[in-house]
């Protein structure tokens, strides 16, 4: 795995608040908190497409989950795989880093918003 960290210096020097609206762009439907309220920070920003990117897989997931046998087994261990990025993600994000996400970090950064 090709993980990217890179510690995130804020140029408004309000580093604790955008670590916790970035923290928080992981919740589920709460990525739209640094996206809407924090557009002028690149680090909220990226952390909140981050988390928009593992909405939108899960929701693939959920939908896949329709399938017998088969999507219930994909939609466990994807769902499992998505919760280790989601906590690691929030620790990233808590810690400061412009973590880049493996596998879906590619996709995040595509995201024009």
């Amino acid at each position: 795995m090709n993980t990217k960290e890179t510690e995130y210096i804020s140029p408004q020097g309000d580093v604790q608040e955008d670590r916790l609206f970035a923290a928080i762009g992981y919740l589920g439907i709460l990525c739209l908190v640094p996206l809407l309220l924090k557009k002028e920070s690149a680090f909220a920003q990226h952390h909140g497409k981050q988390g928009l990117v593992v909405l939108l897989v899960w929701l693939a997931l959920w939908l896949g989950n329709i399938v017998p046998i088969l999507g219930q087994i994909v939609w466990t261990l994807g769902t499992f795989a998505l919760l280790v990025l989601i906590i690691l993600g929030m620790i990233n994000a808590l810690q400061g880093k412009m973590w880049d996400m493996p596998f879906l970090g590619k996709y995040a950064k595509e995201l024009k918003l």
